[in-house]
């Protein structure tokens, strides 16, 4: 046998080994990255369809940019309605049948509550969740889920330590939704006021994502003497509690959870007067804020928007929140090089080092570890002025 022949011969055997490696992940091969997501298009929470739609049309600008690794992604995205039972169901079809190298951004803390032990268990990463849950921070017992924005817990800490600040003698009445999103939010005040948690918190009451309305618990709330209210909804029921609120004259310091102060799905829905003086936290730009005209960020998303989601309500938080979640993903997928293995994915998302968004606060930046599964720590309160939201105070950061 002649030499050339020889060396065609391993130059054939050594090809299969090389296409072998590049599919050893499920969802990788040598010219695509698969991606899995379920997001909430339909359901009582249909308002964060549109961080979804975002997050496939970030991916659409990666892919003109050439992709990540000589790659091409392919977003995998399917609607579960915001119900548990078919978030279960089409995850296993992402992971068992579509074959994703992994799940990105689902959507809603009940529904990556009902997968999280699935995936972990599988060894597939559950990365970036659309929730601020504080138990997606657990490398310990979870070590393939990660969240990304900040603990509601922590977000309340934050309330309530400001709340003590400007009244000392504060009632507080609770709305939270029945799930482990709400409950991290008197838990959070709990954190902070201890023992004195049972005399400072006069009410606390609950609803379910199947109720049609929150009325009776306004009105519980507004009973009971509170002068400070906490609301932990989604962007239904959060609208639904302001224009209550306003119709029973009820004026409590009203502090709102962070994911419920999108202008487009909340605020303009509930009457924009209805919210004046409504206190969140913030740790993304606010896209109705008129001190980002300028700024070099914001003009990097509008110009992505201008491009990839002309008809896109430019006042809808969810499409910022959408493009920041992404950006931070490409950056894990570019420190994976050629490597994406479930493992290097999970290594590279827990080796983030003052990672700067376009889109997040000045000040605050995404830093994980192994053992920090927490990327955003960081926030900063806000109010809304009857226009637009209004940053005070300095950027703050909680204990979880």
């Amino acid at each position: 046998m002649s030499r050339r022949m020889v060396l065609a011969g391993l130059a054939a055997s050594c090809l299969p080994l090389r296409v072998r490696a590049a599919e050893a992940t499920p969802g990788v091969t040598a010219s695509e990255l698969k991606i899995g997501n379920t997001a909430a298009y339909s359901g009582p929470a249909s308002a964060y369809g549109i961080i979804a739609r975002t997050e496939a049309a970030v991916f659409r600008m990666i892919n003109d940019q050439g992709g990540v690794g000589g790659r091409k992604i392919v977003y995998d995205s399917l609607d579960d309605g915001y119900s548990p039972p078919k978030t279960v169901d089409q995850v296993r079809r992402l992971v068992e049948q579509d074959q994703v190298a992994f799940i990105f951004a689902t959507i809603g803390t009940p529904t990556n509550t009902a997968i999280s032990r699935y995936t972990n268990a599988k060894g597939v990463p559950l990365l970036f969740l659309g929730s601020g849950a504080n138990k997606w921070g657990d490398p310990r017992h979870a070590p393939w889920v990660m969240g990304w924005q900040p603990s509601y817990r922590t977000e309340a800490q934050i309330y309530t330590r400001y709340m003590l600040a400007q009244k000392p003698d504060a009632r507080v009445g609770i709305l939270y939704q029945n799930d482990d999103f709400g409950k991290d939010y008197p838990a959070g005040v709990r954190d902070v006021l201890g023992a004195d948690f049972d005399k400072r918190v006069v009410k606390v009451v609950s609803y379910e994502t199947t109720d049609a309305t929150i009325d009776s618990q306004a009105v519980a709330l507004q009973s009971s003497g509170a002068d400070v209210l906490i609301t932990a909804a989604t962007p239904k029921f959060a609208a639904q509690m302001i224009r209550k609120i306003a119709d029973l004259g009820w004026k409590p310091l009203h502090f709102m959870t962070n994911v419920s102060i999108s202008v487009g799905s909340v605020i303009t829905p509930a009457g924009p007067e209805n919210a004046t003086g409504m206190i969140s936290a913030a740790y993304l730009k606010d896209p109705t804020d008129p001190s980002w005209k300028d700024d070099a960020g914001m003009n990097q998303w509008r110009a992505f928007m201008a491009k990839y989601m002309p008809d896109a309500d430019l006042t809808d938080g969810g499409t910022v929140f959408g493009y920041g979640v992404t950006m931070c993903l490409w950056q894990v997928l570019k420190q994976c090089g050629s490597d994406f293995s479930r493992a290097n994915i999970m290594k590279q998302a827990a080796a983030l080092h003052d990672v700067e968004l376009p889109v997040l606060l000045p000040g605050i930046t995404v830093n994980t570890s192994a053992t920090n599964f927490h990327p955003i720590r960081q926030m900063q309160l806000t109010r809304w002025t009857g226009k637009h939201f209004e940053r005070f105070g300095q950027v703050l950061e909680g204990t979880t």
